[in-house]
């Protein structure tokens, strides 16, 4: 059961991305490389163009307390931010109140960080303890990447599929 949500997972996430493309995508802008699985590809990003590099989350917040969406969207972030290229840098998110309202506020950066030994390694080696918190570091890296909401392009279908269930599940 478990294999099989997560093919609906890399379902979704390869249908958010295709349905997404027509309305990012420049004049001349040209598609090197897309992974559109969910996860680890063996690609650094789910979208690189000619222009850009790109990471999706089709994921809905609710507002409270989401770790596990707030640790994945930092590591999102972090690692488009930190990545070396000239290339613009974008974090589509299906809405950006909840994400942006995380960046910017006061949860501690080794929380953040802790469920995930090869980012805090890469974090602790470029910065040391200069970023306290997430906050902290976004104001000082805001400008780096380009966060943009997606659920204006996608139609009503998708965005029924991209809605997580409740998981109070109730006979």
């Amino acid at each position: 059961m478990k294999r099989l949500a997560g093919q609906i997972n890399v379902t979704i996430h390869a249908l958010g991305i295709l349905m997404c493309l027509p309305h990012i995508l420049e004049p001349d802008e040209r598609v090197e490389s897309v992974s559109l699985g969910a996860g680890n590809t063996g690609r650094d990003f789910d979208l690189e163009t000619n222009v850009r590099v790109a990471e999706f989350k089709f994921i809905q917040w609710r507002g409270g307390p989401e770790t596990i969406r707030q640790n994945s969207v930092f590591k999102d972030y972090l690692l488009l931010a930190e990545h070396p290229t000239a290339k613009r840098k974008h974090l589509y998110l299906l809405g950006t109140e909840h994400a942006i309202r995380f960046l910017r506020g006061g949860r501690a950066m080794s929380s953040v960080l802790s469920r995930n030994t090869k980012l805090q390694r890469m974090f602790t080696e470029r910065f040391g303890k200069r970023f306290r918190t997430v906050g902290d570091y976004y104001a000082a890296h805001a400008s780096a990447v380009q966060i943009d909401d997606v659920s204006p392009w996608l139609s009503e279908l998708a965005e029924e599929l991209i809605a997580e269930p409740d998981m109070d599940v109730s006979d």
